[in-house]
Order: structure tokens, then sequence, then C-alpha cells
């Protein structure tokens, strides 16, 4: 047996404990089913108020994906042009480490002062708590390529945008897609978070409204919707990456026969 499959016999058996074993433990009185329900009445909640859950679901769907349009977006071009380029990545590089070091969650009433209550303020915090992160590891992968690249480029008559988007973008694509994943993943954490501290829609405001109420299976259901979407979004880049690197191969296969009789001559 290959150890890949090994590994995935691992982990399919490590989620089957888990599931039974939130099943079993609440039943058996181990765990009181206030801190953990069983893994059935969870569902039954789910299930039951699936328009409700759904409804929310919707609302931070929209605003995650609205963050993420510009987190990602805008930090991967800004990381480029950052990690490309030797007087910006010296002057603001540690500034953007600087603000990556701060806690940005004791400054989200900042946001609601200045956006209001409302999806705006949610959007903005999460666009900035995923954003950082984004540049940083953009800006990184972009210091690695190689400067021939770029200056083959700029010999050809390359505008700086076009060296970005076309040379630099391409070359630096597997840290581009790490940090897409990793600040996405923090655009997803930045909404629910925001939800849950102020806020009248949203899985987040669903989480605080369960937790007030006492109401456990509730707040389970809340986390295992968070949880597939958090779960989505990595299995979604994950299958970007590797349509990414089979097109790659793909390629350099074709390219290999075409240059052989070439080379041989």
């Amino acid at each position: 047996m290959s150890l890949e499959a090994k590994a995935r016999i691992c982990r399919y058996a490590i989620i089957a404990g888990v599931i039974a074993a939130w099943e079993i433990v609440p039943r058996l009185g181990l765990v009181p089913r206030l801190f953990l329900p069983s893994l059935s009445s969870t569902l039954t909640v789910l299930v039951a108020q699936a328009d409700d859950f759904a409804l929310q679901m919707l609302v931070t769907l929209q605003e995650v994906g609205m963050a993420l349009v510009f987190a990602c977006g805008f930090g991967i071009l800004f990381g480029l042009w950052v990690g490309s380029t030797l007087a910006v990545r010296k002057a603001l590089l540690p500034v953007v480490s600087a603000l990556f070091a701060v806690p940005l969650v004791v400054l989200y009433p900042l946001f609601t002062a200045w956006f209001g209550i409302g999806s705006t303020s949610k959007v903005v915090f999460a666009s900035v708590y995923g954003l950082l992160p984004t540049v940083l590891g953009t800006a990184a992968g972009a210091q690695t390529i190689d400067r021939q690249l770029t200056q083959a480029a700029r010999s050809m008559g390359a505008t700086r945008l076009q060296q970005i988007l076309w040379v630099t973008l391409p070359a630096s694509v597997p840290t581009v897609l790490a940090s897409f994943r990793l600040g996405g993943a923090l655009v997803i954490v930045g909404v629910v978070v925001a939800e849950m501290m102020m806020s009248s829609a949203g899985i987040g405001f669903l989480l605080s409204k369960y937790r007030t109420q006492l109401n456990s299976p509730g707040v389970f259901a809340a986390i295992i919707l968070i949880l597939a979407l958090a779960i989505g979004f990595d299995l979604a880049v994950q299958a970007i990456e590797k349509r990414w690197i089979a097109g790659r191969g793909r390629d350099k296969a074709t390219r290999g026969p075409a240059h052989g009789p070439a080379d041989a001559s």
C-alpha cells in the first residue's frame, strides 16, 4: 500500500472517530450536553431551521465574496508590485509587517464608527484582515523570481504593469495561490468575527444569538456551516492549484517534442 493511500485511510479514520465520539460522548453523559450536544441533535436543528441558516449563510457569503475581491485581488497586485520593486519593498514592506502584528480585532469598534454596523464595516474589516498576509506572502514570492525575466521584458518595451501581469505573476503562481489561501481564510474569519461582535444578520450573528440563548445545538450547527465554508474555500483553491500544475505539465510535454528535432540538428 502506498504512503498516500495509508495517509488517506488514516485521515478518514480520524474523521470517523471524531464523528463517532461527537455522537457517543454526550449520550453517555461524559460531557454535559450544554457544552457538547450530540451530533444528531445538532443536525436536527440544522435541518429544522434550514431556511433561517440558509438566509444568514447567504449574507455571510456575500460579505466574504466582496471582501475577497478587495483583500486578495488588490492584495496580490499590490504584493507583486512591492515584491518586484526594490525601493518600494524597502519602504513599505516593514510597514505592512508591523501592521500585520497589530491585533486588528481590537480596532473593529473604529470600523463600526466609521462605516456603521451594516455590511460595509464587516467587508472593510475583513478586507483589511485578509489583505496584509496576502501582500506579505505575494511580495515574498515575487522576490524569488529570476530577475533576467523582468529585464528581458523591460528590454522589449513592456510597461511596469505588463511586467507584473505577464512576467512576475505567472512566475509567482505557487506563492500567490498560497497567499490567496491564507488571505481568504482570514477574510472568512474576519467576517464571522465581525458578525459575532456587532451585527443583525449573518452566520456569525446566529452563532452569537444561540450562544446567548444557551442553545448549544444551534451554536454547533452554525459552527458546522462556518467550517464547511472554510473547507469549501480551501478545496477550491487546491483545485485551482492542481489544475494549474496539470496545465503547466501539459505545456512542458507539448513543447518537448517540438524542440527535440531542432536541438538534435
